[in-house]
């Protein structure tokens, strides 16, 4: 916990309303395995990390909202009764927070809220959904109201829909509630239901590598590969009537469409499959408390991700493979959407300084771009700190 910032935002916000607040963390996450696999009604496996946003909030007696981002230096206020959201981006996720909590009839009064945070932006880790799991959390407590954990996710999902105009799946907002220190959470992202995998890493831990590129293809290839995985959920309905999505497929039932879909369709249909049997065996395996074979794993989903599914990219690319020649990393892949972003890689806690003074030059001098680097602690969900 990044005890200097929570001091700094407990401190603004007595400035700025004069009384003692409650405060709260919600943190930013990875996804260990499971990628494109959550349109597809698969697998994920993220975690929350060290990473967060920080919250101080009091409640009202009338029914404005007086919002302060410490980051921005900038101010937003509403009513609870405003049809219009503001015309501050940051405060279109808390607007739309507070709305949907109004709208399920639940009674609120106006409040005064400080926040700001350390996880980076642009990075894969979801700050947005570290905003908006830490806020219903926080209008939950000043209220009562005993919001339970997946009635907060699915609200932080319903605001990014509705409110900012992203469709994201349910992935992070779960992430960033539902995490706990030293363990990964599996979610079954048809059912909802999840379990949890030991996550002891020892002398080792994980290392985000930013590529800081992102390629114009990300979102309308995103789009192509879910018509694909559609098309290929088709073909397998003629074979297989109880197949409603590729997470109730397997391989030999992909076999006898390779002839009635192009090459591309099945490339695809047989990454989506083979990373849905990748994450519970990854699974397995950290329970086990096996961290090789879970690092071969990262190292065939980025090889899935690239040759199969093909939303990797040559910067990607270069990132993990510098790996594969460096004894004390046990696995690496991109991580996200694809097309720029991060690699994760599993590397020796004492070699974090060598990796990056050997990772940062090579990647300079391939790409002109400097790479930045985020090590990761594994840490709680959403919670309330005071």
């Amino acid at each position: 916990m990044n005890s200097q910032l929570l001091e700094k935002i407990t401190k603004k916000y007595q400035e700025k309303f004069s009384e003692t607040p409650i405060t709260l963390r919600a943190p930013g996450r990875i996804n260990l395995i499971g990628e494109h696999t959550d349109y597809n009604e698969g697998f994920v496996l993220p975690t929350g990390v060290s990473a967060a946003i920080y919250f101080a909030m009091g409640s009202r007696n009338d029914d404005k909202v007086c919002l302060y981002s410490y980051d921005f230096n900038s101010e937003c206020q509403f009513n609870l009764s405003d049809t219009q959201k503001p015309k501050e981006q940051w405060a279109s996720y808390l607007f739309g927070i507070t709305k949907i909590i109004m709208e399920k009839g639940y009674k609120i009064k106006g409040y005064n809220c400080v926040f700001g945070g350390d996880v980076p932006v642009g990075a894969g880790m979801s700050s947005s959904a570290a905003l908006e799991s830490g806020l219903a959390l926080g209008i939950s407590e000043l209220n009562n109201l005993k919001l339970d954990k997946m009635e907060m996710a699915k609200i932080g999902q319903k605001s990014e829909h509705e409110y900012v105009g992203v469709k994201c799946g349910i992935m992070d907002q779960f992430a960033s509630i539902f995490s706990k220190a030293g363990k990964c959470v599996k979610l079954d992202c048809r059912s909802l239901e999840y379990e949890y995998s030991k996550l002891e890493l020892g002398q080792y831990m994980f290392v985000l590598t930013d590529s800081k590129v992102k390629h114009s293809l990300a979102s309308s290839e995103y789009n192509t590969r879910r018509e694909e995985c559609a098309l290929g959920v088709s073909a397998l309905q003629q074979n297989f009537a109880e197949v409603n999505s590729l997470r109730d497929a397997d391989l030999p039932m992909l076999e006898t469409i390779v002839n009635s879909v192009n090459e591309k369709v099945f490339d695809r249909c047989r990454y989506v499959i083979e990373e849905n049997n990748r994450v519970i065996e990854a699974c397995k395996q950290l329970n086990a408390g096996n961290l090789e074979e879970f690092g071969k794993l990262l190292y065939a989903s980025h090889e899935g991700l690239s040759k199969l599914y093909e939303v990797s990219c040559k910067e990607l690319d270069f990132l993990v493979d510098k790996t594969k020649n460096m004894d004390y990393i046990l696995g690496s892949r991109m991580m996200g959407g694809g097309f720029g972003g991060c690699t994760l890689s599993l590397i020796k806690k004492d070699k974090l300084e060598e990796y990056q003074s050997v990772i940062a030059p090579a990647y300079k001098a391939a790409f002109g771009i400097d790479c930045k680097f985020y090590p990761v602690v594994v840490e709680n969900g959403t919670e309330r700190i005071s």
